[in-house]
């Protein structure tokens, strides 16, 4: 998911991800954790394996001073675990908004300084029965794992690596299948400039048209593959990026179709009657792809509207 699919989710989920951080925090919480940095382990292991979302946890005193080490969730980071202790973060959103108000608090989403990610934050102040602040426990949370946990997207997060290769393999295929198509045209170019008897110059160069519009219309399909699938982080909750792969799909069909059928038209009136049939049926078939893309993407530009519309008014409601 890229960013502005995360922030679009988000929006969408706000409420559902707040209420969700404020109660695993609360859950969590333990006045241990501002004398035992053990116990913030043994809890992080614990969220760790309940909600994989969450990232970081570490506690602040009453001024806004790092109490205890970052205490990740990723493995990867374990190294660096140990640092944060000391450092101001008096200035940071989960701070000022834990030191002015009562219960828990959630940030708005923000760039992590530790995974460079999407994130968010919630923390809680812990007052003592003296009425003193005791300090500050903060949790931090992948936001982009977050949502995939609440849409349920993250078995289909595991197999996107094995779908990456297998698109790859594909795209590679298809442009092998190109060189051996631009291959077999220039044979067919060098062939009419070195026999350039009548026949070949009236018949070849449809077929070396053919051969260039085939390696087109591959290429293009496996362009449009590698970047829909391949290169772009592809929301596929989104109703517009099904529809721009499907438009992108037809469109390069339709392209290769109309010029075949052109290619079909043509020899017709170079003397060859018996492909006229075939031309006028290919042409009819590309009015028929025109008119079912334009169809097609009218109503689901409209359906998008609407569900937009939707939500905005459930939102308001």
């Amino acid at each position: 998911m890229n960013y502005i699919s995360v922030i679009e989710r988000y929006h969408d989920y706000k409420t559902a991800i707040h209420e969700l951080m404020a109660s695993i925090i609360t859950g969590a919480f333990d006045e241990d954790f501002f004398i035992d940095d053990k116990s913030l382990v043994r809890s992080m292991k614990w969220l760790g394996k309940t909600y994989p979302f969450v990232n970081l946890m570490f506690t602040l005193d009453n001024k806004g001073i790092q109490l205890s080490p970052n205490i990740f969730n990723n493995v990867s980071q374990a190294n660096i675990a140990n640092s944060g202790v000391g450092i101001d973060r008096s200035y940071r959103p989960y701070y000022l908004k834990a030191n002015e108000e009562e219960g828990v608090v959630v940030t708005e989403p923000y760039l992590s300084t530790s995974n460079h990610n999407l994130c968010i934050s919630t923390a809680i102040k812990h007052i003592n029965k003296a009425g003193d602040v005791m300090g500050i426990l903060v949790l931090d949370i992948d936001l982009s794992h977050a949502i995939e946990f609440l849409m349920g997207d993250r078995k289909r997060k595991k197999f996107h690596p094995f779908f990456i290769c297998v698109y790859s393999a594909i795209v590679i295929g298809l442009f092998f299948i190109v060189g051996i198509l631009l291959f077999s045209a220039g044979s067919e170019i060098v062939s009419l400039f070195i026999a350039p008897t009548p026949e070949n110059l009236q018949l070849k160069p449809f077929g070396i048209i053919i051969y260039l519009t085939l390696a087109l219309a591959i290429f293009d399909l496996g362009k449009t593959t590698i970047e829909e699938e391949v290169l772009m982080q592809k929301d596929i909750f989104r109703h517009s990026s099904t529809r721009r792969t499907i438009t992108r799909f037809i469109a390069t069909i339709l392209i290769a179709v109309s010029i075949e059928a052109l290619l079909l038209m043509f020899k017709s009136v170079l003397g060859s009657p018996e492909y006229l049939v075939n031309a006028v049926a290919m042409m009819a078939t590309s009015v028929g792809l025109l008119i079912g893309l334009g169809i097609y993407v009218y109503l689901g530009a409209k359906a998008e509207a609407l569900l937009i519309t939707n939500n905005l008014h459930n939102k308001l409601n």
